[in-house]
């Protein structure tokens, strides 16, 4: 591996510079990947290995970035669970049939990903082979929650009714759809790994809407059993991660990962002291200060690796992923800054 830093970060060693990867760091703001977007559907681009791995390596060809990350979704296994998935024009991905019964539930199936989701394995072989060991490559899921949430919503939510509906009046129900979800989940990755993924993401976007006592109840069995099914079968990195959990980081640390991912709503510093050093921890720059001038986010780049102290274990990143609009241009001035403040 020419460049291990980000592995190397994971297990909390010591590296050369703070590694840096972003979140959606293949996508939209790339001209490169418009040029493609043009002629397919994002469906078909994530369903189409060769597309797949081109739009992969856009980001590591445009940037001196530490790790890739492979171009799929995390609702790519919905369509193999018997869920019809469709992303309508300007309104994100689309469920016509989404779970609300016993009987929806009943009939989601767990996938086989070799049956159902070959393009994405073919792509992680395609991908590798092309990196040649230039940077780790880092696959991916939903994590249980949050993919319930979706297919239970059928799309977007801001409260989330469908889904704590089913939760609190049929906690049985909830229990079969999760156990059936988590499973799909850790087949998944699994594939992923053996298709040559070093290091995973779990990614629980809409966990945050739960309070402490019900991620405990209701997500928190789920992604542990998750993780503890990863580990057991590689001993490569796994990072958790999840937005609007800053008031129970330590309930999400408890669920398990070598490292944890944390969103821009809370500093780094007070995130990690409350995680405890023996994790490495992931973050957290707010997306949206890429639109600033290249002065601020240098200055806000900074105040993050000074929170982190130059201690072993940070991976910069984003809090979440980048926004549709943000310039090329900035993007390469976080990277570029992370490397030049951080250098040992």
């Amino acid at each position: 591996m020419a460049n291990d830093n980000f592995l190397k970060a994971c297990r909390r060693e010591s590296v050369e510079h703070t590694p840096v990867w972003l979140m959606r760091q293949a996508g939209r703001y790339m001209k490169e990947y418009m040029a493609i977007r043009e002629k397919y559907s994002f469906l078909e681009m994530c369903r189409n290995p060769e597309l797949a791995c081109e739009v992969t390596l856009q980001p590591i060809k445009a940037f001196d970035l530490d790790a890739a990350i492979i171009f799929a979704d995390i609702l790519l296994p919905l369509d193999g669970m018997g869920i019809k998935l469709e992303f309508a024009k300007n309104e994100g991905p689309v469920i016509s049939n989404p779970v609300r019964t016993r009987k929806d539930i009943d009939a989601v199936r767990v996938i086989d990903p070799q049956e159902h989701v070959p393009y994405l394995l073919e792509a992680i072989k395609l991908v590798k082979k092309e990196l040649n060991g230039k940077v780790p490559l880092i696959g991916f899921s939903g994590a249980p929650f949050t993919l319930a949430s979706y297919i239970i919503e059928g799309e977007g939510s801001r409260n989330y009714v469908n889904t704590k509906k089913l939760m609190y009046s049929d906690p049985e129900g909830w229990k079969i759809l999760m156990d059936k979800i988590t499973d799909v989940v850790i087949v998944y990755l699994k594939a992923q790994i053996e298709a040559g993924a070093q290091a995973v993401q779990l990614f629980d976007s809409w966990v945050g809407c739960l309070g402490p006592d019900d991620y405990m109840n209701f997500a928190h069995p789920y992604t542990s059993r998750v993780i503890d099914a990863i580990k057991k079968i590689s001993d490569g990195p796994f990072i958790n991660f999840s937005t609007n959990t800053g008031t129970y980081l330590h309930l999400i640390k408890n669920a398990g990962g070598d490292v944890i991912g944390v969103d821009w709503k809370v500093r780094l510093d007070d995130a990690w002291k409350t995680l405890g050093y023996d994790h490495a921890i992931q973050g957290n720059l707010d997306p949206v200060v890429l639109f600033g001038p290249v002065s601020e986010i240098r200055k806000r780049v900074k105040e993050t690796l000074d929170m982190a102290g130059g201690r072993n274990g940070h991976i910069f990143n984003l809090g979440h992923g980048i926004v549709l609009g943000t310039p090329v241009d900035n993007v390469r001035a976080v990277i570029d800054a992370v490397h030049e403040f951080s250098k040992r």
